[in-house]
């Protein structure tokens, strides 16, 4: 037997600078997320089930971030800064408040009417 000492983590970076699962659209902050909310990587793929990893590509990326914990924590916050600024943007527009409420209460009667079939 010869052992394998280097493993392919099964990551990808797409031109708009995220990081995802090769081959599909799940992000690494995904995982991360879940991984740090406490599921096990079976409860995340369970999550984020596909035909394109499996249980152990799940577990090579949480093993890839806890080897790098300290580049993809700094990833995920420069993220996190970037949404929260889109989502402000958005929120500031004009009626954007009154178009909400109009949206979920859509919404809510939508569901309600699912619920009730």
């Amino acid at each position: 037997m010869t052992l394998e000492t280097t493993q392919a983590v099964p990551l990808t970076q797409w031109e708009d600078g995220s990081i995802r699962v090769k081959d599909t659209r799940l992000l690494v902050d995904m995982i991360i997320h879940a991984h740090r909310r406490g599921e096990c990587p079976e409860e995340i793929f369970e999550s984020f089930p596909s035909d394109y990893y499996t249980v152990a590509d799940i577990y090579a990326v949480i093993a890839y971030y806890l080897a790098n914990k300290e580049k993809l924590d700094k990833y995920i916050a420069l993220r996190e800064a970037e949404a929260e600024e889109i989502r402000n943007r958005i929120e500031s527009r004009p009626g954007y408040k009154e178009r909400g409420e109009e949206l979920r209460a859509k919404l809510r009667e939508r569901w309600e009417a699912r619920k009730s079939r």
